[in-house]
């Protein structure tokens, strides 16, 4: 069964950190570009960061220098390492997987991360 589980959400006061978490399941995740979105309440869905199978890496400029993508192959899971987190950054965060051939998108199911003190 395809499947992408996320978790790690959670509430954080400013500044502080958070990691998210995402296990994919049925897909042979090296052929996938994995990314991170979010959707803030009355907001689009927008793209926060995605990494290659090769390692090369994208970041929206709102999260540049704060967030750290990363990738275990071994373990088919994507991480979204969230520090000096700011109200802001309050969204449902999702995991997508692209794959590089032909193909749908994936999603997971959401993560609410919220940013307060």
């Amino acid at each position: 069964q395809v499947q992408l589980g996320e978790s790690g959400g959670g509430l954080v006061q400013p500044g502080g950190s958070l990691r998210l978490s995402c296990a994919a399941s049925g897909i042979n995740f090296e052929l996938y570009i994995m990314g991170w979105y979010r959707q803030a309440p009355g907001k689009e869905r927008e793209l926060v960061a995605f990494k290659t199978p090769a390692g090369n890496t994208k970041y929206a400029d709102s999260v540049k220098g704060r967030f750290t993508i990363s990738r275990d192959n071994a373990q088919n899971t994507v991480y979204l390492q969230m520090n000096q987190l700011k109200p802001t950054d309050t969204a449902v965060y999702y995991c997508n997987a692209k794959p590089l051939v032909v193909g749908s998108p994936l999603w997971g199911q959401g993560t609410q991360v919220t940013v307060s003190l």
